[in-house]
């Protein structure tokens, strides 16, 4: 067994998501990196110990990474938010990777390298670690209505890629990896529309995608869907998805009337995600998810569509 620590805001949330993780053998909420020996809650919530609310994850390296389990660490945070996670404030708060192996911080930088913005998350060598009050450990399952600061979605998330890796695990047929991956999102999640569009040469030349096509020479060809009837082609750099395939880059819009030069493929669509499919570092297609609602899609929904299309599509 190998041991990480993860610190993200209140341990009674991170400890619960890291327990559905799988390849996660034990969790352990508790007391990381400050000056006092053997702390109270209390004492910590004061936010003069130093310490901060972590969680001790051991884990079966031959069944999940830990590339894959920073991956998911960062899925669940904000690691642009200093001392600060969903609600609670406080250096107690604050977000951190620490690691006992020096040997594992390569592979925690890997990851850790990759994440955009200006990152506050630490990564340091654990100094401390002192294990919280039992009515700490497994809250959330103790208390089903207890607090938990992070949102409902992002435990259907973790059960929806885990499930998606399991069942395309040998399948090598793209298209039928669209098609699945579009039905389970559409399924689980109850969004308005889900599906691919797919790079492809436009009508106007041969069938066969040359790599020496320019980008005006392409477009995105509707692919597997879950939905109502959608736009059939769309143009490199136009709307939402032909700007996020053109910046190679997710792009969430809060409301899809305020998108410079949005297509309306239907009139129900309010806000939308797309998330670009990246291979050999060109984009092969792009995921399109839209709701009825404004402001559906924020970082959470982001962080695991990326990972579901990395590893899944």
């Amino acid at each position: 067994m190998k041991v990480i620590y993860f610190a993200g805001g209140c341990f009674w949330g991170v400890e619960h998501f890291f327990k559905g993780v799988d390849g996660v053998v034990k969790t352990t909420p508790g007391y990381a990196n400050g000056s006092l020996e053997s702390p109270s809650y209390e004492q910590v919530y004061t936010d003069t110990t130093g310490h901060a609310e972590t969680v001790k994850v051991e884990y079966n390296p031959e069944k999940v990474s830990l590339q894959q389990l920073t991956r998911l660490f960062f899925a669940i945070i904000d690691p642009e938010s200093l001392n600060r996670q969903g609600h609670d404030e406080g250096t107690r708060y604050r977000s951190g990777i620490f690691y006992a192996d020096e040997a594992d911080l390569p592979a925690i930088k890997e990851v850790f390298d990759l994440v955009p913005g200006k990152v506050v998350t630490e990564l340091e060598p654990l100094r401390c670690f002192f294990p919280a009050e039992e009515y700490h450990a497994d809250y959330l399952d103790k208390n089903p209505g207890g607090y938990c600061h992070l949102s409902l979605k992002t435990f259907r998330y973790l059960r929806l890629y885990q499930d998606l890796k399991l069942v395309l695990e040998g399948e090598i047929d793209p298209i039928t990896r669209m098609a699945q991956i579009s039905a389970y999102i559409q399924e689980r999640m109850g969004f308005f529309w889900t599906g691919f569009y797919r790079v492809s040469l436009s009508s106007r030349e041969t069938p066969s995608l040359s790599s020496r096509a320019e980008s005006r020479d392409l477009e995105l060809l509707l692919g597997p869907f879950q939905g109502p009837p959608a736009c059939m082609r769309i143009k490199y750099g136009r709307g939402v998805c032909g700007s996020a395939w053109k910046e190679k880059r997710t792009l969430v819009v809060p409301d899809v009337e305020e998108f410079p030069g949005h297509i309306a493929c239907s009139a129900e669509s309010r806000s939308e995600i797309v998330v670009p499919v990246i291979r050999g570092g060109k984009v092969t297609a792009v995921l399109d998810i839209d709701s009825k609602e404004i402001g559906t899609f924020d970082r959470t929904d982001a962080a695991f569509l990326e990972m579901i299309v990395e590893d899944c599509a």
